[in-house]
């Protein structure tokens, strides 16, 4: 039998549906403003839909060599840099997640991973870091400096603390040995867990583009973001004479402001391709993961 609505349901609800309004509305006015021309959007006319639809923001970063090469290195960077933090999140996590008795040191790796989570070494000594190691202007600068998420190794320790020990003793009086258990056991039951952290690992990889500012030297280095932050919609008259009046007239369409709506949208494409894949995963993860009763 179907619930009736009540007055409170409906309050609830209206209220879900002005929360989901007030997130949607600004995505749609990026968009339209990156499909917009120039003059629209400059004067403020554009809201959520475009005005004098036109495509040149997107045409001037997709014809741009720079923006495949970058796109490919962030690509680069998201397989490289998830695959370490999957990897040691989860050797991390399963030792972690053992009882004192079994793990006895457990109690000053706790300490030192919740200091590492409030107190860190600084921006310059970690530059300097990196560059003695000769990381600089390479792909190593970008995914070796995160490659152990605190967060995600508690949020994944927690989630180990609720395999039922039963289920490790059963293994164990079978021959089971401890890589076998993490492997065979752990790993499988802990699926929602490792999406979800997987999730903050591409999200953290994909949008990061300061430290591309710092440690990338070379535009054939650069990862996408890093590039999208340095486009700008500048001409100077050496540029314009050498256009033809149709490049002229397509680049005249398009502003700063068109211009930078268009970079958000692409920059958000990839996390939007991927995000539903493990969006089913994902509260069930941070539930499980983040209390420990």
């Amino acid at each position: 039998m179907l619930k009736r609505w009540t007055a409170t349901d409906a309050v609830v609800a209206a209220i879900l549906g002005l929360v989901a309004l007030t997130s949607l509305v600004p995505i749609l006015n990026t968009i339209a403003i990156s499909l917009s021309d120039k003059t629209s959007a400059a004067m403020g006319k554009v809201y959520v839909w475009p005005v004098n639809f036109t495509l040149s923001s997107y045409q001037a970063i997709l014809e741009e060599k720079q923006f495949l090469v970058s796109f490919m290195n962030s690509a680069k960077r998201v397989a490289i840099g998830v695959s370490i933090n999957l990897i040691l999140i989860v050797l991390m996590a399963y030792p972690l997640s053992k009882a004192p008795a079994v793990f006895r040191a457990k109690r000053y790796y706790i300490w030192v991973i919740v200091f590492t989570m409030l107190f860190n070494g600084g921006l310059v000594p970690t530059f300097l870091v990196v560059k003695n190691l000769q990381l600089m202007d390479t792909i190593w600068a970008l995914v070796l400096p995160g490659a152990v998420p605190v967060f995600s190794v508690i949020l994944l320790m927690n989630f180990f603390k609720s395999v039922p020990e039963s289920l490790e003793e059963a293994a164990m009086v079978d021959g089971a040995t401890p890589w076998y258990l993490l492997w065979r056991v752990y790993i499988p039951l802990s699926k929602a867990a490792i999406a979800t952290v997987a999730l903050f690992a591409v999200v953290m990889h994909w949008n990061a583009f300061f430290d591309g500012k710092i440690y990338i030297n070379t535009p054939e280095n650069l990862p996408l973001q890093t590039y999208i932050q340095s486009l700008v919609v500048d001409l100077n008259p050496q540029q314009m004479a050498s256009m033809t009046p149709e490049q002229l007239e397509e680049q005249m369409k398009m502003s700063s402001l068109t211009f930078n709506s268009a970079k958000v949208m692409v920059s958000m494409i990839p996390i939007l391709l991927v995000y539903p894949f493990l969006q089913r995963y994902f509260v069930k993860g941070i539930v499980i993961g983040a209390v420990k009763e």
